[in-house]
């Protein structure tokens, strides 16, 4: 099978490597990373490399915040009913376990209830059965979290209803001819808002959430570190939703993960012990590809309470059960995406590999796995690919586009095929008739302005560095730019013309490739390659020579501490 083709791209911002690393105490190649990763001068660089907990923002300068935690002190204050409104993805339910922690210390036993709408019934977001409920039920104050910015003719239902309504999310606001649109609520916090005095936009739901809590426990006279108990449910939050990790999401996340080592909360513990994690060495990866897909798990197949009931409770034995059945739902799910993943390429494979737009309509699976399927067609194909599942009224689906295609825009220009339809450039969701997909796939690729280099994969090299240089000071220093992750990727390397000395497949799975390399200096190291091996040594039939795209560690066998190289691109010569 012939390698997916890709292009290698050098990065060369430009900056005054030498003095800046002599200043800030680290070698050039960390000053030439974080200048890849957008940071501009030293202060960046400094708060970078040594900021704390004590460099986050000042809740109070979030556009409405005062007012949002003014209110919701008065009313639990009063003993009100407030009901927090919920989503059912991981920002959701950390946002959600965060305002009820945090309302139930600063109220004492006050009437606090939450409500997480369900992914198939309900849809994203607050509703109007949602509220009308809450209504019957004598609910005072409606609270949101990570959802409701867009909800203007429910929250005007809410209002209608003689209900208090706060809105906390961090969505774009929606806008119109004249600008945007906030929904008639008495308070809104939302960073994405126009005149917004926060210095950071980009944080997640929870973040905001745990920003509010900050502001009613200081008003209230609750200690700090009573908040700061919450740090690990913004961390987790943050990584789960995909936020970027620049600036302070880094540091929330950087210290948020070290916090979980001696986190209070036992459903948190023992879901990381029945994943086989360590506990105080958790990182970014174990976040977004172990613990928040277990927590996801709940509400993309059975309900989003779960997860949150697992969090609230203390009883050992029912956190286990909880957790048990978390992992059993995420290890479900992981069935069920390989085997729609498998399809899908099928089906491109066999109908649309001449397609721009990828279209792959499978009416067995399930809806919420629509969007990660969709994510891995993008991977296998690098083309802008939607994938549609049969609904109760009609087909919906999610997107997952490249950086050459707008989704959004996309969609808007089919807008008459669609029943419903949201998103930003490189997601969507849509719902659309059965009988209109196949005009929707025509349509789609007839408007796009692709062309076939844009279907071409650039990974981008930070440093051209020879293995040669590579030592452990190195390995612990990249070890301090972390944690990594969407917006602060791993670093880079690469080296060009390294002999291949011998080869060995590993693993049950025999996915693993350990190679014996020698450089044109007689440098010998060994590289490992996570890849299917049967391909590579098909690949590698005759040719011995390789350039690869590399990150260094150390491997410690038998108390002996050795570098490699782990490889995560390569290229025959």
């Amino acid at each position: 099978m012939q390698k997916k083709k890709e292009i290698w791209m050098l990065q060369t911002k430009r900056a005054d490597f030498n003095g800046l690393a002599m200043r800030l105490g680290v070698s050039p190649v960390a000053v030439r990373i974080m200048r890849n990763r957008g940071l501009l001068d030293e202060r960046e660089m400094r708060k970078y490399l040594y900021g704390t907990l004590d460099d986050l923002y000042d809740p109070r300068q979030m556009k409405g915040m005062e007012t949002a935690a003014g209110i919701i002190e008065k009313k639990l204050i009063e003993g009100k009913k407030i009901r927090i409104i919920g989503d059912y993805d991981i920002d959701g339910v950390c946002s959600t376990y965060i305002l009820l922690k945090g309302f139930h210390r600063a109220a004492g036993n006050g009437q606090i209830d939450y409500e997480i709408p369900d992914r198939i019934r309900d849809g994203y977001g607050i509703n109007e059965s949602i509220i009308r409920q809450a209504a019957e039920d004598g609910i005072d104050t409606l609270v949101t979290c990570d959802n409701g910015i867009a909800a203007l003719k429910e929250i005007s239902i809410a209002k209608q209803l003689g209900m208090t309504v706060v809105v906390t999310d961090h969505h774009e606001v929606p806008v119109d001819a004249y600008g945007q649109i906030l929904p008639p609520a008495d308070a809104v916090v939302d960073p994405k808002q126009d005149g917004e005095t926060y210095p950071y936009h980009e944080i997640c739901g929870a973040v905001v959430a745990w920003k509010l809590i900050n502001v009613i426990y200081e008003d209230l006279g609750i200690p700090e570190h009573e908040w700061m108990e919450l740090l690990e449910f913004a961390a987790i939050a943050t990584v789960g939703d995909v936020m970027k990790l620049q600036d302070e999401n880094r540091l929330i996340v950087k210290y948020g993960l070290k916090k979980i080592g001696s986190t209070k909360n036992t459903g948190l513990r023992m879901l990381v012990e029945k994943n086989n994690l360590d506990i105080n060495n958790l990182s970014a990866y174990h976040i977004g590809f172990v613990i928040g897909p277990c927590l996801n798990a709940g509400g993309r197949l059975k309900s989003a309470k779960v997860a949150l009931r697992m969090l609230l409770e203390q009883d050992p034995d029912r956190v286990s059960g909880l957790a048990d059945e978390l992992k059993e739902l995420n290890d479900v799910r992981k069935d069920m995406t390989a085997k729609g993943e498998t399809e899908a390429i099928e089906q491109v494979e066999r109908f649309y590999m001449s397609d721009k737009v990828l279209v792959v309509f499978l009416p067995e699976c399930h809806e919420s796995l629509a969007g990660i399927i969709a994510g891995r067609l993008r991977e296998h194909f690098h083309k802008p690919s939607f994938v549609l599942t049969r609904g109760e009224q009609s087909a919906k689906g999610s997107g997952r586009s490249i950086e050459a295609y707008h989704m959004y825009q996309g969609l808007c220009e089919v807008s008459d095929l669609l029943v419903k339809f949201g998103g930003h450039p490189m997601a969507a969701g849509l719902s659309i008739e059965e009988s209109d997909i196949d005009e929707f796939r025509r349509r789609l690729n007839e408007n796009a302005k692709l062309t076939e280099d844009d279907f071409v994969p650039q990974i981008w090299i930070d440093v051209p560095m020879p293995f040669e240089y590579a030592n452990e000071k190195i390995v612990d220093e990249l070890k301090g730019l972390e944690p990594f992750g969407q917006g602060n990727e791993k670093p880079l390397f690469a080296q060009k013309g390294l002999t291949i000395r011998n080869v060995r497949v590993l693993g049950k799975n025999r996915n693993v490739v350990k190679m014996n390399l020698v450089t044109d200096t007689g440098h010998p190291f060994d590289g490992l390659l996570f890849a299917d091996g049967d391909r590579f040594l098909e690949e590698q039939t005759g040719q011995n020579t390789i350039d690869m795209i590399y990150y260094p560690d150390v491997n410690e066998y038998n108390g002996t501490r050795t570098l490699q190289a782990i490889i995560k691109n390569y290229k025959f010569r």
